[in-house]
C-alpha cells in the first residue's frame, strides 16, 4: 500500500506569505518609528540649547560659559569649582573643547537650574551626548567656527549623526540643503574648519557633524 504524501495547498501558502508580509511590515514600521524618535530627540537638542542660553542671559545678563561673574551668580557647591569667563560676549572655544568657556557652558547652565546633568567638570558624563551617542557642544562663528560658512552669534554642534538622520534634521530645522543655511552638515572635524557636505554627497550610513547657527 502506497503512502500518500501531502503538501501545502495554495491557500495555506498564501496565508503563510500574508503572515510573513505582515511581520516584515511591522518590523519595518517599528524601525521607522525608532528612527523618527531619534531624529526628534536630535532636533530637540538644537531647540533646547538656545533656551538655556536665553534663560541664563535673562537671569544674569551674561552668556553661560562667558559669564565673568559666574562665581557670584551661581550657587556654591562643596567640591565643585566654578570658573569665570572673560565676559567678551562670545562663548570662546571649539564646540568639543575639554576646557575653557564652551566646556564650562554646561556647568553654568546646570548650576543655574536651566539644565540637568553633572556639574563636576571631571565627571565621565559631564559632556552631554545625543540620541546616537555623539557629543553635543556650543561654540561661536567668529573665532572657533566649526564648519566653513556658518554664521550666528553662537553655534550648536552635534556629532556622530548618521547621514540619513542628518538630512532629516536639515529638513526639519532649516532649508533641507546641508551645505547652506542655518544648519550645515560636514563629514570632517579637522582644523581649519571643514567645508559643508552637499546633500547629494551625504551617505546614509556614514556619520557626520551637524551644526546650527543662531
Amino acid at each position: 500500500m502506497k503512502n500518500k504524501q501531502s503538501g501545502f495547498t495554495l491557500i495555506e501558502i498564501a496565508i503563510v506569505l500574508v503572515i510573513i508580509g505582515l511581520l516584515l511590515g511591522g518590523v519595518l514600521k517599528g524601525q521607522e518609528l525608532i528612527n523618527s524618535a531619534r531624529v526628534k530627540n536630535l532636533a530637540n537638542d538644537f531647540k533646547n540649547t538656545p533656551i538655556f542660553i536665553y534663560g541664563y542671559q535673562d537671569k544674569f545678563k551674561a552668556l553661560p560659559g562667558d559669564d565673568s561673574a559666574a562665581t557670584t551668580h551661581l550657587p556654591v557647591t562643596v567640591g565643585i569649582t566654578v570658573t569665570n569667563g572673560n565676559g567678551n560676549g562670545i562663548i570662546d572655544g571649539t564646540w568639543n573643547a575639554i576646557a575653557g568657556e564652551s566646556f564650562d557652558f554646561w556647568q553654568h547652565v546646570r548650576l543655574a537650574g536651566l539644565s540637568s546633568g553633572a556639574i563636576d567638570t571631571g565627571a565621565a558624563d559631564y559632556i552631554p551626548t545625543n540620541a546616537v551617542g555623539g557629543k553635543l557642544g556650543v561654540t561661536n562663528a567668529l573665532t572657533d567656527i566649526p564648519i566653513t560658512g556658518m554664521k550666528g552669534t553662537y553655534i550648536i554642534c552635534s556629532d556622530a549623526i548618521p547621514g540619513k538622520f542628518a538630512k532629516q534634521l536639515d529638513t526639519t530645522l532649516d532649508n533641507g540643503q546641508t551645505d547652506s543655511g542655518a544648519v550645515m552638515v560636514s563629514g570632517g572635524t579637522v582644523t581649519p574648519p571643514p567645508a559643508p557636505t552637499a546633500l547629494a554627497d551625504i551617505v546614509d550610513d556614514q556619520t557626520y557633524l551637524v551644526c546650527m547657527g543662531y
